[in-house]
């Protein structure tokens, strides 16, 4: 039996007509129901989900919209980021219109981030465009890619090269569902909490080092806090700059370089989403100490961070893969936020004063990826 529904925090992410509310707390999927009723102009939902989420948590999902009268109608994708494609699109959408849902009807994505991106770019496309739920079940999810309305798929070019807009009407972040994240992910996601307090809030980041190990092992305040902190400073970045002219570039902290990483490794298990990202971070301020931007104790002790948090720092630590420099900033210049055949960074002046370095010298990138052990 689920403890009693415990909404910890209420954040809304403020766009006029357009704002939502991301819960926090936990036993948040038993109110499913009660939460998801007010949009739905038919008592029922189509549900995307993975075969790993579904098997652990669909039935208590299911029970509790059916508790509230509303039918569930599951689409069950395989696992991973292979899923997130053309071809899983493609399939995603031709299941929902087998279910005959019309624009008045809402999907739910329940997941990883996975499941998130793919069933928001679906819902996007839907009909020229559905409502739907987030109810995120990583911690990467639910502090990062279940809020602000980022939608996409991969392609063999590049990762979220095709996507969209499409803010969701509604996150739950039930903190319960953690219990069954294996303990990699579960760091993972920690790489995409520790970069709030890298980009912009050095407080938090403080506040990190001191309580990395409560967050990791899962304990009721410090991840409510973690989850929460994170949440606030996407939401007000999102309602500040929503499709990423400006300040939420900053989100992108690590991600030009471990998006290099991933399309290198494959996407796959050798390489997750938020080890990149962590990867991409150290990465990002050892690079911006060496051009002179960031103080060197600045970039040690965030890549100090990071590693306590068992999340690799070096090239040598990702998955033993040997790189080629040329080969990733070939990479990087594919990435969405590359202009012009430029190179868009976003770098370091120091702990929690991220900014956006456009025209990036390639040379400078390529010489210090040679330093770091690349080819």
């Amino acid at each position: 039996m689920s403890r009693a529904i415990a909404v910890d925090h209420a954040i809304t992410v403020g766009l006029g007509a357009r704002a939502y509310e991301v819960r926090v707390g936990g036993g948040l999927i038993d109110g499913a129901g009660q939460a998801l009723a007010p949009f739905l102009k038919r008592r029922r939902t189509a549900i995307v989900s993975d075969e790993t989420v579904w098997g652990l948590h669909g039935a208590r999902l299911s029970a509790a919209l059916e508790r509230a009268g509303i039918a569930a109608l599951p689409v069950i994708v395989p696992p991973g980021e292979q899923t997130k494609s053309f071809a899983g699109l493609a399939d995603v959408t031709d299941r929902l219109l087998a279910l005959e849902l019309d624009r008045g009807d809402v999907i739910t994505a329940f997941g990883g981030g996975v499941v998130g991106d793919l069933a928001g770019f679906a819902a996007a496309i839907y009909k020229r465009g559905v409502d739907f739920v987030q109810i995120p079940t990583t911690l990467l999810a639910q502090v990062d890619s279940s809020v602000g309305g980022k939608t996409a798929i991969d392609t063999p070019r590049g990762k979220n090269l095709v996507g969209a807009f499409h803010q969701p009407k509604l996150v739950l972040a039930d903190l319960d569902v953690l219990a069954t994240l294996p303990d990699r992910e579960m760091r993972a996601g920690y790489a995409e909490v520790i970069k709030y307090g890298l980009l912009g809030d050095f407080t938090f980041f403080e506040w990190l080092e001191l309580n990395a190990a409560g967050v990791l092992a899962r304990e009721p305040v410090a991840l409510a806090q973690a989850v929460a902190r994170s949440v606030e400073t996407k939401a007000e970045i999102v309602a500040e700059d929503e499709t990423e002219q400006g300040r939420r570039a900053l989100l992108n902290l690590g991600h030009t370089f471990g998006h290099a990483l991933e399309s290198e490794t494959g996407y796959g298990a050798a390489l997750l989403h938020g080890e990149a990202v962590a990867a991409g971070m150290a990465l990002a301020f050892r690079f911006s100490a060496s051009q002179g931007l960031c103080p060197t104790q600045d970039a040690y002790r965030a890549g100090v961070a990071i590693a306590t948090a068992g999340l690799p720092t070096t090239l040598a630590e990702v998955a033993g893969h040997p790189f080629d420099a040329q080969r990733l900033v070939r990479h990087m210049a594919q990435d969405k936020k590359a202009e012009g055949g430029k190179l868009t960074f976003i770098l370091a002046h120091g702990l929690g004063e991220a900014f956006v370095a456009k025209d990036v010298d390639a040379t400078a990138v390529t010489a210090f990826l040679k330093l770091e052990g690349a080819a």
